[in-house]
């Protein structure tokens, strides 16, 4: 079997010796246990998804605080929530070790919950998401073709175990999607959301309008909320928020809709290859969606911490990506076009012209192979884009 070296390792590596405790969340099959094995062979593992495990520590958390009480990582640990005050209380009582233990989990919701109620100042989090294309070209695995890539997905496990994207996400939605999201949310009616979760797939890349989405979903808006609110926490969707500091009223304030993965996008549109996508009409979105993740996986695995945004306003001038610098601003147009036109930067020159921040850096990431310099701003390929 493959591994594929992470670019989150340095960052786990630096503040092992910082906090007394660290916590690697992502989703399911994201690579957490491969990871937290790889760098920390020496420590027992423990999954609290084991029935006896967990009835061990929800029982007698004492007892197994006293068996598992350094050099340990714990396993989805959102399963036992009464070991985070006692986790608290031990490493308080010994104030100068650090590193002993590693918490894991996939639900970040829970997992979150627990250390803001518990473990504050006391933990390093960090987001371990799938594969990002530094990583897939580092290990020689990053498609030639941007289509090919997106259709076929990020999940380490289609590297490092040779699984074709149809049966992994396949498996994926039945045996973690539906699960964890029913678990979450306790619902009733399987076949609804299901086709809930259709309907955001068709909707990715596009401004989120809640009560349409519910309506055609026939569920109630709280109800939509709530269930998009359980996909974010299980790290299958996220919102990238428009950005509208120091604007009028007359620019967009609806949040886009996005998916981690382009393979289990792809997967929920019946896209099964290139050449479907090429002729689909949302090859343009799924293209935007793959280089927005992108950044996002970028960001977490160098543990960086950057402000995105994008930027519309009522005549349809835009700015898909937009990084807030704080005193100056990023920005980037996204085209699934091998080639680039002047007309592309239009959006881009509009917004640098009525912004009352510098722009210091103007950039089009597309679907081809070149990296160019022009007056317009920088033509980067999509092999090439990185946050940095």
């Amino acid at each position: 079997m493959n591994v594929i070296n992470r670019w989150i390792y340095s960052a786990i590596r630096e503040y092992q010796s910082k906090y007394p405790i660290l916590a690697i969340t992502g989703p399911r099959q994201s690579g957490k246990t491969t990871l937290l094995k790889t760098l920390f062979p020496d420590y027992r593992y423990v999954s609290l998804e084991n029935p006896d495990n967990r009835d061990f520590a929800l029982k007698d958390p004492n007892g197994f605080l006293a068996e598992y009480d350094d050099q340990v990582i714990f396993d989805e640990v959102q399963q036992a929530p009464a070991i985070f005050s006692y986790l608290q209380t031990l490493v308080d009582s010994r104030p100068g070790r650090m590193g002993g233990f590693i918490l894991s989990g996939s639900q970040n919701f829970h997992l979150m919950e627990r250390i803001t109620q518990s473990l504050a100042g006391r933990v390093a989090i960090f987001k371990l998401l799938p594969l990002d294309t530094r990583e897939l070209a580092a290990a020689n695995m990053l498609s030639a073709d941007p289509f090919d890539q997106l259709v076929h997905g990020f999940y380490p496990a289609m590297y490092d175990r040779k699984i074709s994207p149809s049966i992994f996400y396949s498996n994926y939605v039945q045996t973690y999607v539906n699960r964890d999201i029913t678990e979450l949310m306790a619902i009733r009616d399987l076949r609804q959301f299901q086709n809930f979760l259709g309907l955001c797939a068709a909707r990715a890349g596009q401004l989120l309008n809640l009560s349409a989405l519910a309506n055609e979903a026939g569920i109630t808006q709280p109800t939509a909320k709530s269930w998009l609110s359980a996909l974010e926490s299980s790290y299958i969707t996220f919102q990238l928020y428009p950005f509208h500091k120091n604007f009028s009223k007359r620019v967009v304030k609806t949040p886009k809709l996005y998916f981690y993965d382009t393979g289990l996008l792809a997967f929920l549109l019946k896209i099964k290859s290139r050449e479907t996508l090429l002729t689909h009409p949302v090859k343009g979105a799924l293209f935007e969606n793959m280089m927005i993740a992108e950044f996002h996986k970028q960001m977490h695995h160098g543990y960086s911490d950057e402000s995105p945004w994008f930027w519309r306003d009522n005549h349809g001038n835009e700015v898909d990506l937009l990084l807030d610098k704080g005193l100056s601003l990023e920005i980037f147009e996204i085209k699934a076009s091998t080639t680039v036109m002047t007309e592309n930067f239009k959006g881009l020159t509009k917004f640098e012209q009525i912004s009352d921040l510098p722009i210091t850096g103007k950039g089009l990431i597309y679907a081809g192979t070149s990296n160019q310099n022009r007056l317009q701003g920088k033509v980067i390929s999509w092999r090439d884009f990185s946050p940095k």
